[in-house]
């Protein structure tokens, strides 16, 4: 069920996103957001279009707004689990609402990348060793709201601790010992997290590291500085799963292996919204997930469906 979606989307992405169409505009039919804007007389991408403005976070901020003072119902068709925020790479943080569908989205499709990886390869192991757990803290700040206060963190560590298993694939050490920590994301802030990491997981069975790029590099030359050991010295690595930097297998991918060992490297698109796509096999590119997002590009003056982008566009 983690992959097989995936691959019959790819055989047919217009059919995928007409029916994810159907279904989110089910799902906006049920809001205020969805109301004003007529999403239950959408029939087709192009009433879609007609009637849905092109928005950006700024744009939405004011339904985020009312989500918070007045209650999911504005914008959202479920209830509010927890509010997450981003790492603030174009710009300053920004606060997202996830749901329970939201956060059981993620678990599935981010999982495709290492079901894929461990199917196409043949490598099993991958399905029964830990995860090395990286992730930024999921308890950062809090704010006062019209319907009381809401705590918030960055968004890989809330959903690794809502989402800490898949199966016999768990994340070593735990979320909630990452998150006791408390702390930020400078650089003693990482080192503390690096440290924790290491005593935790250095007799555990890790068979993969998953996470930002450079936060992968950074605790791999933070164990060379100070414990003169490479994670390929302390863990039997099969897999890095890298994302949020261009250039991984260009640029990214020598020092990975010559820190973690002779690994095969998984490129992976994730934002705070979601995974969007992940590599598919040996070739170097990620590869959307059409059955769970609803993808559209500007092109020129015109918007298209991803799948009908060529080359050079």
């Amino acid at each position: 069920m983690v992959v097989e979606p995936w691959y019959r989307s790819l055989e047919s992405p217009e059919e995928a996103q007409n029916n994810l169409l159907t279904s989110l505009v089910d799902l906006y039919s049920k809001t205020r957001y969805g109301q004003d804007y007529g999403a239950e007389m959408i029939s087709d991408v192009n009433e879609y279009r007609s009637r849905f403005p092109i928005v950006d976070y700024q744009d939405l901020r004011r339904w985020l707004d009312r989500v918070k003072d007045n209650g999911y119902q504005e914008l959202l068709s479920e209830p509010v689990i927890r509010w997450v925020m981003t790492r603030g790479t174009t710009g300053t943080p920004k606060l997202i609402p996830a749901t329970k569908t939201h956060l059981e989205q993620v678990l599935m499709v981010g999982a495709r990348a290492l079901v894929s990886r461990a199917l196409r390869a043949r490598e099993q192991e991958l399905l029964n060793g830990g995860i090395l757990n990286l992730n930024f803290p999921s308890a950062v700040n809090s704010e006062e709201t019209g319907k009381g206060r809401i705590e918030y963190g960055y968004s890989s560590g809330t959903y690794a601790k809502y989402n800490p298993r898949l199966g016999r694939v768990g994340l070593v050490p735990e979320q909630e010992e990452i998150d006791r920590l408390g702390g930020g994301i400078c650089r003693q802030d990482w080192e503390r997290r690096f440290e924790l990491v290491y005593e935790r997981a250095r007799g555990s069975d890790v068979r993969s590291v998953m996470g930002v790029t450079n936060v992968i590099t950074s605790f791999g030359r933070y164990l060379k500085k100070r414990h003169s050991l490479a994670p390929k010295d302390v863990w039997r690595f099969r897999a890095a799963f890298c994302t949020s930097l261009p250039k991984i297998h260009t640029y990214h991918e020598p020092k990975i292996r010559a820190l973690y060992g002779p690994v095969s490297t998984v490129e992976m698109y994730t934002v705070t919204e979601g995974v969007f796509a992940q590599q598919l096999d040996d070739n170097p590119y990620v590869v959307p997930n059409y059955d769970a997002y609803f993808f559209e590009v500007v092109e020129g003056k015109n918007v298209k469906m991803l799948y009908e982008l060529k080359r050079g566009e």
